[in-house]
C-alpha cells in the first residue's frame, strides 16, 4: 500500500484547482513501461492537479520514464494515462496545453536565445511579430532579458536551462514538466529557477519537477511523489514525512575547536542518546528527535561559549528518506 501524507505544513497553501472541475491535469491508472526484460515503470497510479509537485527518486528510479510517458515520448506498456481528462494517445489535443523541459537536449548553439524561443512560438502558429513579443515575455520571466541576443553556445549551464524553460512556456501551457532543471547549475541559477517554478505554481499552473536531491525539492514545494525501483513509493506532503522522520535515529555533525566540551553541554538533553568524536574538530550528536535538538541547539551553543564553524545533518537526504519508507517492506 502506498503511504499518503496528507497533512498540510505550516504556510502551505491548498494547490489551485484545475480549470476543469474534478478533472486532474495528470492521471495515471496502473501504468507500466518495460524495455524487454527491464522495467522502467511498474504499476503506477496517481492524480495531480494544480501547484508544484516534486518527483523524487534516485537515478534509475523511473522519473524520466514517467515524464516521457506523460508528454507522449513513450507509450505505456500497460495501463492508461489521461491529460485533462483525455487519453492523449487517442486524441493529441491535450499536448497543446503542455510545456516540457527534458533532462538532456541538444540546442542550436548558433541561434540567439530570442531566435530559439521565437522559432518555437512560430511553430505554435504565432505570427512573426507575435512570436518575438511572446519570446521576449517568457525570456524576461526567466531572467534572461539582458542576453536575448547572445548565441546559445555562449550561454552558461544555468542560462541554457532557463532558456529551455522559456521555450517550454512560450505556448502558455497549463501543465509544465521539468526533468532535473537544476542539474549542473550554479547557486545563483538554481535560486532563479526555483523562484520561477514557485511563481508558476502560484499562477495556478500544474508543475512537475524531478530531482534526486531532497533539499532542492524542499525549497520548491512540499507536495511530493517518491519513486523507488520503478514503483510509486509514497505521495503527499513532505512536511508530514518530516515529522515522521524526526522520530528515527539522526546525526547532527558540528565542527568546532573544542568538540569534547561542547559534547558535554549536549549530554543532559533528553533527546540526545549519544555523543561521538569521529575526527579532530568534529562532534556528532545522536538523537531520536531531530527537531527538539535543533530547537535547543542555538541556546546550548551560546551558553557553552564555544564557537562553531559548521552544522550539518548527514541523514537529511533522499537516501535516508528512502531507507525509512522501505524499512520492513519487500
Amino acid at each position: 500500500m502506498i503511504p499518503h501524507f496528507d497533512q498540510v505544513g505550516e504556510g502551505q497553501q491548498t494547490p489551485p484547482q484545475n480549470t476543469v472541475p474534478n478533472v486532474p491535469a495528470v492521471m495515471l491508472d496502473h501504468v507500466s513501461k518495460w524495455y524487454g526484460q527491464v522495467i522502467g515503470l511498474n504499476d503506477v497510479s496517481l492524480a495531480i492537479s494544480g501547484g508544484v509537485t516534486g518527483i523524487l527518486g534516485m537515478n534509475g528510479a523511473g522519473k524520466s520514464t514517467l515524464l516521457k510517458i506523460i508528454v507522449g515520448r513513450l507509450s505505456p506498456s500497460s495501463g492508461q494515462i489521461r491529460l485533462f481528462g483525455t487519453d492523449p494517445f487517442k486524441n493529441p489535443a491535450p499536448y497543446h496545453r503542455v510545456g516540457y523541459v527534458s533532462e538532456s537536449e541538444k540546442m542550436y548553439d548558433w541561434m540567439t536565445g530570442l531566435d530559439f524561443v521565437a522559432t518555437l512560438a512560430r511553430l505554435h502558429g504565432m505570427t512573426r511579430d507575435e512570436a518575438r513579443e511572446r519570446a521576449m515575455h517568457v525570456l524576461n520571466f526567466v531572467g534572461l532579458t539582458d542576453v536575448v541576443n547572445k548565441e546559445l553556445g555562449k550561454y552558461s549551464k544555468g542560462m541554457r536551462q532557463r532558456v529551455k524553460i522559456a521555450h517550454a512556456l512560450v505556448n502558455d501551457p497549463d501543465l509544465i514538466i521539468l526533468d532535473e532543471p537544476l542539474q549542473g547549475c550554479d547557486p545563483l541559477a538554481r535560486t532563479t529557477i526555483m523562484n520561477v517554478v514557485r511563481e508558476l505554481g502560484a499562477m495556478g499552473k500544474t508543475v512537475l519537477v524531478t530531482s534526486h536531491i531532497l533539499s532542492e525539492i524542499e525549497r520548491i514545494t512540499e507536495q511530493i511523489v517518491i519513486l523507488h525501483n520503478s514503483r510509486l513509493l509514497a505521495l503527499g506532503n513532505l512536511h508530514a514525512i518530516r515529522e515522521l522522520l524526526d522520530t528515527i535515529p539522526h546525526r547532527i555533525l558540528i565542527r568546532t575547536d573544542n568538540p569534547r566540551k561542547l559534547g558535554n553541554a549536549f549530554l543532559p538533553h533528553e533527546a540526545v542518546y549519544g555523543i561521538r568524536f569521529p575526527n579532530p574538530g568534529e562532534l556528532i550528536i545522536e538523537t531520536n528527535n531531530l527537531s527538539a535538538v535543533h530547537a535547543d541547539l542555538p541556546a546550548i551553543v551560546v551558553a557553552s561559549g564555544i564557537p562553531i564553524t559548521a552544522i550539518e545533518n548527514p541523514d537529511d537526504n533522499l537516501e535516508s528518506l528512502l531507507g525509512y519508507l522501505t524499512e520492513g517492506r519487500a
